[in-house]
């Protein structure tokens, strides 16, 4: 199994578009959606130059599966905000997502040398918690109604993980 992760580009917008569209995987992502390539393509003009985020796409065996990266990457406070989603079905439970998430919390650390990487979840997205535990972030507090999307009021968790215990692990 090869995972890698490597900088989002123009030309995964199509596969952007489709994976956020899916109703598998956005039932806990906060798009408008429908999301469109147009607009998408607006987007990533005008975000790809930006220093405070790094998005990538998630590849298994060279085919693009998945997006990841860090957003309100924050230089003076050293943290940064995780997301993650992969794509495909098929995909799913194979430890992809474990791997690219390993793969950007150590460019997270090491190359950029953040001290924390945080991520917010709602409450019931249990899927996505077990893999957060599962790479080391810990359950930092409840947030009420946190969101409303939709019309719809949601509580999420805040997870974080810190630099000092995430490189006691390697």
């Amino acid at each position: 199994m090869c995972v890698e992760i490597r900088r989002f580009e123009e030309k995964d917008i199509p596969l952007k578009v489709k994976w956020i569209n899916d109703e598998k995987n956005n039932r806990y992502l906060h798009y408008d959606l429908p999301l469109s390539e147009e607009k998408t393509f607006a987007w990533f003009r005008n975000i790809k130059d930006r220093t405070d985020r790094a998005d990538f796409t998630i590849t298994y065996n060279d085919e693009p599966v998945g997006l990841i990266g860090l957003l309100n990457i924050d230089k003076k406070n050293k943290k940064a905000e995780y997301y993650i989603c992969l794509g495909e079905e098929k995909f799913k439970g194979k430890g992809i997502a474990y791997t690219a998430s390993k793969l950007l919390i150590d460019y997270a650390f090491k190359e950029l040398g953040l001290n924390k990487i945080y991520l917010y979840t709602e409450i019931n997205n249990y899927p996505a918690q077990k893999l957060f535990v599962k790479i080391g972030f810990e359950k930092e507090g409840l947030l009420k109604n946190d969101l409303i999307h939709n019309g719809r009021k949601i509580d999420r968790y805040i997870y974080s993980l810190m630099q000092e215990n995430y490189l006691k692990q390697d």
